[in-house]
């Protein structure tokens, strides 16, 4: 949980931390286009290489196929949840064997575009298939911007969530 003026300075730090610790990261992008990200990465040293983006906004900010990227897999809308999800499971087949975790960039970026519901349904496919990998994962929210019930179900389906406003670092606790 962040505060809304946060996000992106979170967003920064989670990837900072995971890839100074070994991570591969795959960023699921429903909030801000993979190529922002990149240059805020790269502007405070972090290691591009070791990133991987399912971009749902560029596509669909754009309005046709962007030019392909190395590490990217492009979805047409943010709530086009198949796609995201097709993507999400390709990337992760890749990265089998690799320390890995995925960094949910906003949560509440996807409440424009599809029902509560259909958020909930998503992120408990996203975390079961995580556990099923093995693999690790980070959802980014913005606690009030959340239904007080979306939120309570969101929390049953991970193992802690943390208030970036009440701990003293970004890294997990």
């Amino acid at each position: 949980m962040s505060q809304p003026a946060d996000i992106r300075n979170r967003n920064i730090e989670l990837i900072r931390y995971l890839t100074d610790g070994d991570y591969h990261v795959l960023v699921i992008t429903t909030n801000q286009l993979q190529e922002m990200l990149r240059k805020n990465y790269e502007k405070n040293g972090i290691p591009l290489e070791k990133i991987f983006f399912v971009d749902a906004v560029t596509k669909f900010a754009l309005g046709h196929d962007p030019e392909p990227v190395m590490n990217c897999r492009f979805v047409s809308n943010p709530a086009n949840l198949t796609d995201i999800g097709i993507a999400v499971t390709e990337t992760l087949k890749e990265l089998d064997g690799k320390k890995t975790c995925v960094l949910f960039d906003s949560v509440n970026a996807m409440l424009i575009y599809i029902s509560s519901q259909n958020i909930t349904k998503f992120i408990h496919f996203v975390t079961n298939r995580l556990r099923i990998m093995n693999f690790s994962g980070i959802f980014l929210a913005v606690e009030k911007g959340l239904d007080p019930d979306v939120l309570i179900q969101l929390t049953t389906f991970v193992d802690e969530v943390i208030d970036t406003d009440k701990e003293s670092g970004a890294g997990p606790a």
